[in-house]
């Protein structure tokens, strides 16, 4: 009975009815009418709300000799509405344009990555070969710098990857 309106029509449409001033163009027969279909839809209506309202309770009645709660519901609905948005066009679009968007940046975190990795592998290369001096390439600290940037180099890689 929440959902709808228990304001009485009678009161609204005499309401309607004085501010448009109709009355005046109706003979006392048509008003009669009038006045008795009014007086019957109301009727079909209080009866209409006492039928919805049985038939509520006995809906609640039946969910609960079933076992179906507030809660499961709202997981049925949350699903229901979840699939109903994963299959409209906008949802299907969107997802295909962010999946694309995420490919490419991960290509070019990838690229990224590599373009490092080969830098560090230059690096290495290049600080390698340009010691000359086998007592300076055999030293603790050169030994140490190396064995880091291998490790750098190494841990990008997987981290790439």
């Amino acid at each position: 009975e929440g959902l709808l309106e228990t304001e009485s029509l009678q009161g609204r449409d005499e309401d309607a009815v004085a501010s448009a001033d109709f009355s005046s163009m109706l003979s006392e027969e048509e008003k009669e009418e009038l006045k008795a279909e009014l007086v019957q839809l109301e009727d079909e209506i209080t009866t209409l709300r006492q039928v919805l309202s049985a038939k509520e309770r006995h809906l609640v009645e039946i969910k609960q000799k079933l076992g179906m709660n507030l809660m499961n519901e709202l997981k049925q609905n949350f699903s229901r509405s979840w699939h109903d948005m994963q299959t409209t066009t906008a949802y299907k679009k969107t997802h295909e344009t962010l999946s694309h968007a995420g490919q490419k940046a991960t290509a070019a975190f990838s690229n990224v990555g590599t373009a490092i990795s080969k830098k560090f592998g230059d690096m290495r290369y290049s600080i390698r070969h340009s010691i000359s001096m086998p007592a300076m390439r055999n030293s603790p600290t050169f030994k140490s710098f190396e064995e880091r940037v291998e490790t750098t180099v190494t841990s990008l890689k997987v981290q790439i990857k």
